[in-house]
């Protein structure tokens, strides 16, 4: 089983398809659930060219950068065969 690690948000690429589904409401949902109690599931990533590459959570990435923080726990997951 993985085992969330933080890495620091400044190291996390975010493809410009991830980009596209941004919505700024969910942005602020994401950080009301960063700030409370609520047990916040990791973002996913996968390794790739000395970078991590966002894979799913880009609505918490962005909420953590709005928060301020400079870490966040992800999951590293491999990358998908085509």
């Amino acid at each position: 089983m993985l085992k969330p690690v933080p890495v620091p948000i400044a190291d996390i690429y975010v493809p410009a398809a991830k980009r596209k589904e941004l919505d700024e409401a969910k942005i602020d949902l994401a950080a009301e659930d960063l700030m409370g109690d609520d047990d916040v599931s990791p973002i996913q990533v996968r390794k790739g060219k000395g970078r991590y590459v966002l894979v799913k959570g880009i609505h918490r990435l962005e909420a953590a950068k709005a928060l301020g923080e400079e870490t966040i726990d992800v999951l590293v997951v491999a990358a998908r065969k085509h």
